[in-house]
């Protein structure tokens, strides 16, 4: 790997890790691959397990691969961008299920708390 190449990509990490910090996930921060002592991209996501690619050519498959051989038990998920673009999360399907199920769920309970605070109050 060249030394542009590794620089883009820490540079990626950092860029990734703002953007989660911007977001509300204050402890994210670029992972410390360097010393082996945590194995992914940023780290502080809750449950997640980030692989960071900033590259204009990107073999998904082999990303996806890496983050999921890597995650230990978390979501395996691959954020990447290329130039002059927003960045874009990959991730398993049955993953993303998962998650669309709980975010549902909880959509579902703040209707039913709504209906229930629109019901408690008589009409005047």
């Amino acid at each position: 790997m060249s030394i542009n190449s590794r620089d883009k990509g820490a540079r990626g990490e950092r860029e990734f890790a703002a953007l989660c910090r911007a977001e509300g996930y204050d402890g994210c921060r670029r992972g410390q691959q360097y010393n082996g002592i945590e194995g992914e991209d940023v780290v502080g996501l809750p449950y997640m397990h980030v692989e960071v690619k900033r590259v204009e050519k990107l073999n998904i498959d082999k990303a996806m691969a890496q983050s999921m051989q890597d995650c230990s038990g978390k979501i395996p998920i691959v954020a990447h961008r290329k130039d002059r673009c927003s960045w874009l999360i990959t991730m398993k399907a049955e993953d993303w299920f998962m998650l669309f199920r709980e975010f549902c769920s909880g959509e579902v309970l703040k209707e039913v708390a709504a209906n229930e605070k629109t019901n408690n109050h008589p009409q005047g």
